[in-house]
Formats: structure tokens, sequence, C-alpha cells
């Protein structure tokens, strides 16, 4: 092959790479231009709640001093993000505004914007899922009206759409209508639900689908659980059988143990995913009802106490409306 041959061929490789990589380019832009605006429109009672309550403090402001950072205070205590995170944030703006870095109302408004960041930052980790381990599982769990037999429905699409195959397990064997719950998802998914009786053994059902998935070589197997209150110490251990069988046939699962927090109840929040990590380890968070609270202060709160990351959010009732948390979007669709 000749020399100008070879040359043609590499330069023409190199120009379909640059338009697939300008094409996606494009694909990305285009979808973010959409996606950004439809977030800042779902959380726009949290960005009135949070955002505009403390852009609000700074108003018609020329002197930046103590007095206004103890009103900041009082605006970050009631936006839910609790009285530990606050004093740290007021701490870290009251040093830098004796070491004269903050100069007027932009300038703090922008420290603030930065310190809320770096908070969030390190757990803006979304779901992998490990191919090595087929079928990856997903334990979701969490308390009663918090969303998860709804967030798995959504989840379901959220994994075919990455070409995934899902089977479901009806874990939640305690209220009826779960299991009928899931069930549709599954058939307006098109999606294999294991699942019997109301009343039978949780364990047993999750083992049973298992072995399902297996057969079926699914990728995923999301298994839905009863919803219980975190003081409930039977209900706990439940869970704890459930991953022990579980590990009877895949020592390293539940893969993703998927704790679902409602975020309108604020601070209880809180209290919830501290007992579900200390009785079962959670690996993950996806908080729900972010369209619906003005308080969403607490998604701070809950990764500086916990250090979980949050893998999705739910910002309303549409299959689309599960989406992978991303940092640096939320803090702009809650900022800008």
């Amino acid at each position: 092959m000749s020399i100008l041959k070879t040359q043609l061929i590499i330069l023409n490789m190199f120009n379909f790479l640059k338009r697939k990589e300008s094409k996606v380019t494009q694909e990305s832009e285009v979808k973010n231009a959409v996606f950004f605006p439809r977030l800042q429109a779902k959380i726009s009672r949290m960005r009135q709640g949070l955002a505009e309550s403390i852009a609000s403090v700074f108003l018609g402001k020329k002197v930046i001093d103590e007095v206004l950072l103890a009103e900041l205070e009082t605006r970050l205590i009631t936006a839910d993000l609790g009285v530990t995170i606050t004093k740290e944030i007021i701490a870290n703006l009251t040093a830098q505004l004796k070491r004269k870095e903050l100069t007027d109302a932009h300038t703090v408004w922008q420290a603030l914007q930065a310190t809320l960041s770096s908070i969030l930052l390190p757990y803006s980790q979304p779901l992998v899922i490990n191919e090595k381990s087929k079928p990856f599982v997903i334990l979701v769990v969490g308390v009663n009206g918090a969303g998860k037999t709804t967030t798995i429905g959504k989840l379901t699409k959220y994994l075919q759409q990455q070409g995934k195959k899902v089977v479901l397990a009806a874990g939640d064997t305690f209220r009826a209508a779960a299991i009928e719950q899931l069930t549709i998802w599954g058939e307006c998914h098109d999606v294999h639900v294991v699942a019997q009786k109301s009343g039978a053994d949780s364990a047993a059902v999750i083992y049973d689908a298992f072995r399902a998935a297996q057969a079926r070589h699914a990728d995923v197997l999301i298994a839905d659980t009863a919803g219980r209150l975190h003081t409930q110490n039977s209900l706990m251990d439940e869970l704890k059988k459930i991953r022990r069988t579980i590990q009877k046939i895949d020592p390293t699962a539940p893969h993703e143990t998927l704790l679902i927090l409602d975020a309108t109840i604020g601070q209880n929040a809180l209290n919830q995913a501290q007992e579900f990590n200390d009785a079962i380890g959670i690996t993950g968070l996806c908080l729900t009802k972010l369209d619906g609270t003005a308080k969403g202060g607490i998604i701070f709160a809950i990764v500086k106490k916990l250090q979980l990351p949050i893998r999705f959010i739910g910002v309303g009732e549409q299959a689309d409306d599960l989406q992978p948390f991303i940092a640096e979007d939320f803090i702009a669709a809650l900022f800008d």
C-alpha cells in the first residue's frame, strides 16, 4: 500500500471520528438544554424555599456584616440544612469576612454557592452496574410512603434505556397493593416479576427471584421490600435475613442497597437514613419528591452527616422524572 493511500485512510478515519465526536457532543448539548430548564421547573418550590429565600437576605444591603450573616443563618436552618452544617457554613463565611475576602452581596452569594457545591460534589456518584455481577442485585429499602415501588418502576425504565435486562422481585409481601403495583410496572416495561401471595416470606420471594434472574440471564435484579419505620427492630432484622438469604447464592450480593428517602419530611429523613445505615449498611440514596418540598436543604445535611452517595433524585410522577444525581447540574438549577 502506498504512503499516500495510507495517509488518505488515516485522514478519512480521523474525519469520521471527529464527526462522530461532534455528533455526540451536539446530542449531549441538546439533552442538557432540554433537561436543565426542566429540572429548574421541577424544583421550583425548593428554589423558592432555599435559593430565593437566601437571596432575599442580600436585597438592598450595602454592608456585609455579622447581622446579615445572622439572618442568613436563620434562613439556612429554616430551609432544613440543620444546625450543625449551618453553623459550619456561617463560621466559614465569617472567617472570609474577617479576611476581607467578602466585600459585597455578590461575593457572599458566590462563596455560599461554592460551599454548598463542595458539600455535594464528593457524593455525586451515579449508580454503576458491575458487568461481572450477573445479576447485579439492587435491594430497595425505606419507610412506607417514601415511594419505593414507584421508584423501582422508574429505575427499571432507566436501566432498560441503558440496555439492561431487568427482573423484579415483589419482596413487599405485607402490603397486597405493593405486589399489584409492582406487577403493573412489570407489565408496563415488559419485564418479568417474581411474586407470591400476600404474607409470603420476603426472603424466599427474593431468593426465587435471584434464581429466576440467573435463569433468564438478566443483568439486574431489583428487589422491593416492605416499608418499615426505622425504629421497628423486628422488621429491620428481616432485612438482615433477606441479605443473608441472597448471599447463599452470591456472597457479594446485594451489590447496591438503595435507600429511598422522602425529601418532604425534612430532618426526619436524616434520622431514617442513619438508622437504616446502622442496621444494614446503605450504599446509595435516592431522594424522592424534591418537586414537592420548599425545604430541600435536607439533601446537604444528609450527605454531610452520612457521607453516602446520592444515586438518583425524584422530581415528579412521570417515569422520566427519576434522574441520576449530578451535583453541578443540581446546584446550577437551584441557584442560577
